[in-house]
């Protein structure tokens, strides 16, 4: 595993202690690299909405469509 230094201002110092003092991380390390985890997939997300806002759009969605796709989420029946 490599390493990477970092500096911070005392102030997020600080409060970084104190988020692995209060929860179930055992170090610094771990919880950083949990916040680059979860940032990670905010960014995979966001590259997924990105991907599907500028793609075509195919089909037709009408009422029947909505109605369907409503009915489909209540149930929480999968489309065939």
């Amino acid at each position: 595993m490599s390493q990477i230094s970092i500096s911070l201002p005392d102030d997020l110092e600080e409060f970084v202690r104190e988020q692995v003092a209060a929860s179930s991380y055992t170090s610094t390390s771990e919880y950083l690299r949990q916040l680059i985890r979860e940032h990670r997939e905010v960014v995979r997300f966001r590259n997924l909405i990105d991907e599907g806002a500028s793609s075509t759009i195919e089909g037709t969605f009408d009422k029947p469509y909505f109605d369907d796709l409503r009915a489909r989420a209540r149930s929480r029946t999968p489309r065939k």
